[in-house]
C-alpha cells in the first residue's frame, strides 16, 4: 500500500530543485522544502510514486516534456487580478503607449508591438489590449497592434484564451472599460469579448531558453511578478536578453518587489519597476 505521508529527502530535494532551476530559472531556497510535497503530493498519489527519486526519475526518463510541463503548471504561483499594480497601466496609456505611437509614426511602418512575458491568466494582457485600443481609438484598424502574450504553465494559458473571470477579479477595473469590454454571464462571471480575444496570441514560451524566436523587437515588455523567482544571475541574463529584443528607448515594466540594479548598462531608471532601454547600451 502507498505511504500517503510523503516526504522528501535533503538529496531528493537538491535533484528536484536543480532540475527546476535549470529547466525553468525558479530558484527554490531551502526554506522552500516543504513546497515541493505541499504542491505535488496529490500528482505523485496518482502516479503511484513513493519516493520523489522515482518522480525525477520519471520526469528526467519523459521524452515528450509533458512531465516537465506538468512539474511547472504545480510549482509555479499565478495569482493576479485586473488593475494590480495599476500605477503601471496607467503610465502605459497616458505616456509610454503614446509616445510609442508618435516614434512609430515617424517611420511610417505603422507596426506597435507588445509583449506580456508571464501573462498568467490572462488579466494583465487583456487589459492591456483594452487599453491599447481605447488609446487608439478609431485608427486602431491603420495598425498592426495586436499583443503577444506568453507563460511557461499551459495550464493558465488555457484559462487566458478563455476569458472568463470571477466578480472579485474585476474589482479594481474602472467601470467604463468593465461594461465596454466584458460580457456577463449567467453565471455570474465575466468574459472578455471576442474583439480583443483575438487581438491577442497566447503562447506556451519558457524565458529560460537561451534563444527567443522573435523576428521583430518589441516597443514594450511587461514582465511583472516573474523575476522574483530568479537568482541575481538569472535575472540579469534574461534581462539582457529582453534587452536585445527591445527597440531603442522602449520600455520595460517590472512588478514593484523586482529591481534591475544600478549596474544595469542597457536601461534608464524612469521610476519604482519602469524602466527604459538606452540607445547604444550605456546610461
Amino acid at each position: 500500500m502507498m505511504n500517503l505521508d510523503l516526504r522528501i529527502s535533503d538529496k531528493e530535494f537538491i535533484l528536484m530543485r536543480n532540475l527546476i532551476y535549470n529547466t525553468f530559472g525558479i530558484n527554490l531556497s531551502d526554506d522552500k522544502k516543504s513546497l515541493i510535497p505541499g504542491r505535488l503530493q496529490g500528482l505523485m498519489r496518482k502516479l503511484e510514486f513513493e519516493t520523489f527519486h522515482e518522480y525525477y526519475d520519471y520526469i528526467t526518463a519523459d521524452k515528450t516534456g509533458n512531465a516537465l510541463i506538468e512539474l511547472v503548471n504545480l510549482i509555479s504561483t499565478n495569482h493576479t487580478f485586473f488593475y494590480r499594480e495599476k500605477d503601471h497601466f496607467e503610465y502605459f496609456q497616458s505616456i509610454a503607449l503614446p509616445e510609442m505611437i508618435k516614434q512609430i509614426e515617424t517611420t511610417n511602418v505603422r507596426d506597435l508591438r507588445v509583449w506580456c512575458a508571464g501573462c498568467s491568466t490572462g488579466e494583465e494582457s487583456y487589459l492591456l489590449m483594452m487599453l491599447i485600443k481605447e488609446v487608439f481609438g478609431n485608427r486602431y484598424t491603420g495598425w498592426d497592434a495586436g499583443l503577444l502574450a506568453t507563460d511557461i504553465s499551459e495550464k493558465v494559458l488555457m484559462i487566458a484564451r478563455a476569458g472568463i473571470y470571477s466578480e472579485d477579479r474585476m474589482e479594481l477595473l474602472p467601470p467604463f472599460i468593465k461594461h465596454k469590454y466584458f460580457k456577463k454571464l449567467k453565471s455570474g462571471q465575466w468574459e472578455v469579448i471576442d474583439e480583443i480575444k483575438r487581438e491577442i496570441i497566447y503562447r506556451r514560451f519558457n524565458l529560460m531558453n537561451k534563444d527567443f524566436p522573435f523576428k521583430k523587437k518589441f516597443h514594450v515588455i511587461f514582465c511583472r511578478n516573474v523575476m522574483i523567482y530568479f537568482d541575481q544571475k538569472t535575472r540579469d541574463d534574461l534581462v539582457n536578453r529582453f534587452a536585445e529584443f527591445l527597440e531603442d528607448d522602449g520600455y520595460l515594466f517590472i512588478g514593484h518587489s523586482e529591481t534591475l540594479g544600478r549596474e544595469q548598462i542597457h536601461f534608464k531608471y524612469i521610476k519604482p519597476a519602469l524602466y527604459k532601454k538606452v540607445k547604444g547600451g550605456n546610461v
